[in-house]
């Protein structure tokens, strides 16, 4: 019970820090801009200690334990033949011992899992229920209704989100909501859903309660695409195939077109079948969004959800409910609501909501009118990415084969039996207290070694993944869900050898030496036949050692797959909710599983064979000692003290083997993981994060200069992503990169951070190459803010202050407040001491994205990197926060500012605008003297004043 209890206890530790491992490497190009690696290291080592306390308090349990009933079976029997039977009894029942702990561990383990099976939540029984019942009818044409709803999410159900919303979407038209970011938009979509149930009132389709709704065949005729739409780590066709399951490729093909994503999935080198990454990294914002449109419209959905979304579609017969903040878009939709702190403050078309003078919506449009709307121009920032341990329990009972058990007794008469009795009775009581006080010190010190053994392995392999270079993650065998399943599976297996079991082995080790050094001296003819059963016995080990490690090794590769998979579903729950392809994905992942016992299965059958040919050769081993024995008492070459001695050094040699047998499996499994960490130590990254080589500039003027710069990602070396690529920052300039979406600008930004170095040309900051210069320094001099921003499950003081120990919360509130989102934090319950949730998972889209901005402007960057920083923000918003950056940047005429612009009108003021095409940087110059021109920048803003 107690193992149990602390084995629970470990498997909660182990599950916060995988839940570290997770958040980290698949935010790992933050972590890395952000040098939050030694931040990350001191987290996960945190967490780690635990497992140790609670390793080493179940080896002195154990220890004591076992010491224990080790002394209870100290006792000498009267007649050798019943005491050597009794012994080899014991043995026997002894070889249990070893997985005693793992069943206890296994029993806890289950505990957990069953609690997770079992538990009793009502609203989600509920809607399980209605997953499988309901109403089966799949006409949801008629209006959709908002009914005085009430709404506020459970893990802040002090604040509410929605407040007595009345909404009417009409069938077969377009409903637009618009409103300021946080405004409860989002979280309308998300209770048309089902993803929530409001608090207050009712939602109905077709006047009919949603709740009557079968959920299955209501998500399955609705299409969404999401604020940030999340693709899955395979093909671009089994992507929208997830959309439909039973759709042809004409349907696919269908859908692209009418997504817009059809001509540049065509000029991918393998267009359909081109791998997209792991959340879809190898792509641009755009052509992710694009392909997130053709899964939805794959399906032809009644009801069509577009959160944000930016492509743009023909008009087709359908409900449609859109959230934009981009006026220009939804201007010809029929009905137009307009939220504000989650409730609709007014509501009309584009025309009347015009006419109404001093209306919030005349004032947003007019607001954006003049500042001319954003072009599609978005770029992708990169997502890179409980464990059981078992520990041998001991299980030694050697006393009963004492070498001098039965010497002379026989020949003894009575006065002298009862007196060596005696004297043997203190000699064994001697020897449990020393036995008792050596094994309590050897299970205690060996627990204590194997848990800091397995904590170092632990916190090396972490501090090792973070040091390797970002096109690592890129690689589909290195993806977040494989890399924390590998270090995962990888550590629990080392830990089975290390702790109480390594002790065994070094127990068991010592007692082969003496058992064959004192049979070599009684018998050398016994122990050369003892010593060749050694020899088959290591040899048929050996083989089965090599069997288990190339089993491991093909397991292993489906347990990362099985992981990888299950960590991309687990992180991305909502949009296979909206897909509903739970069986799906619950198939693929039952077929990686079968797979792989099918494959152990195979494996198992060679390793059975193995051992019963071990134990075989033990059993007839032991035969022809007795046949040996025979023959030599016939030729008196052997007195029967020393055919007793010889006995019992014999079964202590068989003890040792039968010791290692029952470890033996777990050797080929360690071995593997040994060789996978070593593996990954030995590796020396391209760009090493973790790097303190490289010179640090003393007066950091902030010259940039691209010179002829060629780059392809190394996963897709053949595509040209940069062509000839030359740029020149000068300190305190203001530039700015626009171009179609994919061609090129984010990728500059990742270029300046360092995630990749140049495939041709240089890169040179203050006139040295940036591959000469420390890596934590250059990454400290900017300050970056990325299109999908990215929380760590932190609070929001320590978000803004990410990895920095010396932070104040007066400069943690100053850039709060510069970033407009001081005021939004006052108003929660607990302020700056506000968890945000895995990737800010309680916040809106804006909110997130302010905070990320505050976090760039706490840690007062020399160049600020803007990747569509404002891409999220309503309006106010962001007009807002536009004249808080050009505020920073004019105050310091040193500081540079690179702007990836998706808002032409944004940029109009900077110094310098360069408009990429393909890779390719084909104009550059100030907005006026590109407008004179009249080519690619000049019809770029053509077109977004004909969107007006």
């Amino acid at each position: 019970q107690f193992v149990a209890k602390e084995t629970i206890n470990q498997l909660k530790a182990y599950s916060k820090a995988d839940e570290i491992v997770q958040e980290v490497f698949s935010s790992l190009r933050t972590v890395l801009s952000l040098n939050g690696g030694k931040f990350e290291k001191k987290r996960y080592q945190t967490n780690l200690l635990t497992t140790r306390e609670s390793n080493i308090r179940k080896g002195i349990a154990l220890g004591s334990y076992l010491t224990y009933t080790e002394h209870e079976k100290g006792s000498i029997g009267n007649i050798i033949a019943v005491v050597m039977i009794f012994a080899q009894d014991i043995s026997f029942i002894g070889y249990v011992g070893p997985f005693l702990q793992s069943l206890a561990e296994a029993r806890a383990a289950a505990t957990a899992v069953y609690r997770l099976i079992e538990e009793e939540n009502i609203t989600e029984m509920q809607i399980l229920d209605e997953y499988e019942s309901g109403h089966k009818s799949t006409d949801i044409n008629g209006d959709i209704q908002f009914e005085n709803v009430n709404f506020a999410y459970p893990a802040r159900k002090d604040v509410e989100v929605i407040r007595h919303l009345d909404l009417v979407a009409r069938a077969g038209e377009t409903t637009a909501l618009v409103g300021k970011s946080g405004s409860g938009k989002s979280t309308t979509i998300s209770l048309l859903l089902r993803f929530y149930e409001p608090i207050l009132g009712h939602i109905k389709i077709n006047n009919q309660l949603i709740s009557d709704y079968n959920i299955k065949n209501l998500r399955q005729n609705i299409g969404i695409v999401s604020q940030e739409p999340y693709l899955f780590g395979t093909s671009i066709y089994n992507n929208i195939l997830y959309g439909k399951e039973d759709a042809s490729n004409i349907e696919i093909e269908e859908a692209a077109k009418q997504a817009n994503a059809h001509d540049f999935i065509m000029t991918l080198p393998n267009k359909y079948e081109t791998l997209v990454g792991e959340s879809g990294v190898q792509l641009s914002g755009g052509e992710k969004q694009r392909i997130a449109l053709a899964r939805a419209l794959v399906k032809q959905p009644a009801l069509l959800l577009l959160d944000e979304a930016t492509s743009a579609l023909d008009n087709v017969s359908r409900t449609t409910i859109v959230v934009s903040h981009r006026l220009s878009t939804i201007r010809n939709a029929h009905q137009i609501y307009v939220f504000d702190n989650g409730t609709v403050i007014e509501h009309g078309t584009h025309e009347t909501l015009m006419a109404n003078e001093g209306s919030a919506y005349q004032e947003l449009f007019q607001t954006q009118q003049k500042e001319h709307m954003e072009s599609d121009n978005y770029q992708s920032t990169s997502k890179i990415c409980d464990e059981k341990q078992t520990v041998g329990l001991p299980w030694c009972h050697s006393d009963e084969q004492n070498t001098i058990k039965g010497e002379g007794f026989e020949s003894c008469t009575s006065a002298e039996r009862q007196h060596q009795v005696l004297i043997f009775s203190i000699i064994f009581l001697l020897l449990g207290v020393a036995t008792f006080a050596i094994r309590f010190l050897q299970f205690t010190a060996f627990a204590v070694s194997g848990s800091k053994l397995t904590e170092r392995i632990r916190v090396k392999t972490f501090e090792c993944l973070l040091r390797q270079e970002v096109a690592y993650f890129d690689r589909p065998e290195n993806s977040c869900g494989a890399v924390c399943t590998r270090l995962s599976s990888d550590g629990s297996a080392v830990q089975q050898m290390t702790g109480p079991r390594l002790g065994i082995f070094c127990e068991t080790f010592s007692m082969f030496l003496i058992a064959m050094i004192l049979g070599f001296f009684y018998s050398w003819q016994i122990a050369c036949i003892v010593f060749l059963c050694i020899l088959l016995i290591c040899v048929l080990g050996y083989i089965n050692i090599r069997v288990q490690d190339q089993l491991s090794k093909h397991s292993g590769m489906l347990q990362e797959r099985a992981g990888s998979l299950a960590v991309e579903v687990l992180h991305n729950m909502r949009t296979i909710k909206q897909l509903t392809i739970e069986d799906v994905v619950l198939q693929q992942y039952s077929d990686f599983i079968w797979e792989k016992f099918r494959i152990t299965r195979n494996y198992s059958i060679i390793i059975g064979l193995i051992m019963s040919g071990i134990w075989a050769m033990i059993a007839y081993n032991i035969a022809i000692i007795y046949w040996c024995v025979l023959v030599l008492i016939e030729h008196n070459e052997m007195k029967m003290n020393d055919i007793i001695k010889v006995f019992a050094f014999a079964m202590f040699f068989i003890q040792s083997i039968r010791s290692v047998l029952t470890m033996i499996e777990d050797f080929g499994t360690s071995l593997s993981a040994i060789h996978s960490f070593f593996e990954l130590f030995d590796r020396t990254p391209l760009i090493d994060n973790g790097s303190t080589t490289g010179q640090e500039l003393v007066d950091f003027r902030g010259q940039i200069d691209f010179v002829q710069v060629n780059f392809s990602y190394p996963t897709r070396s053949q595509v040209r992503v940069l062509n000839n690529f030359q740029l020149s920052i000068q300190s305190g300039q203001r530039i700015a990169l626009v171009g179609v979406s994919g061609s090129g600008k984010s990728t500059v930004i990742q270029l300046l951070e360092r995630f990749y170095d140049v495939t041709n040309g240089k890169l040179c900051i203050d006139g040295v190459d940036i591959r000469q210069l420390n890596i934590h320094w250059v990454r400290s001099c900017f300050g970056l803010v990325s299109q999908e921003p990215i929380l760590f499950d932190l609070t929001i003081a320590e978000n803004i202050a990410y990895s920095r120990d010396d932070a104040s919360i007066i400069d943690i509130i100053d850039a709060a407040t510069k970033a407009n989102i001081h005021e939004f934090i006052q108003n929660l319950p607990e302020g700056y001491q506000t968890r945000v949730g895995r990737k800010g998972s309680q916040l809106s889209g804006g909110q997130k994205q302010r905070i990320a901005i505050a976090r760039a402007l706490f840690r007062r960057p020399k160049v600020l990197l803007l990747d569509e920083a404002t891409s999220a923000m309503d309006s106010h918003n962001e007009k807002i926060v536009q004249k808080v950056l050009e505020e920073i940047q004019t105050s310091d005429p040193h500081q540079a500012s690179l702007i990836i612009a998706h808002r032409l009108s944004t940029i109009r003021s900077c110094d310098l605008i360069g408009v990429l095409d393909k890779g390719y940087l084909v104009e550059c110059d100030t907005h006026n003297e590109l407008m004179q021109r009249r080519a690619a920048y000049y019809r770029m803003v053509s077109r977004d004043s004909e969107e007006l």
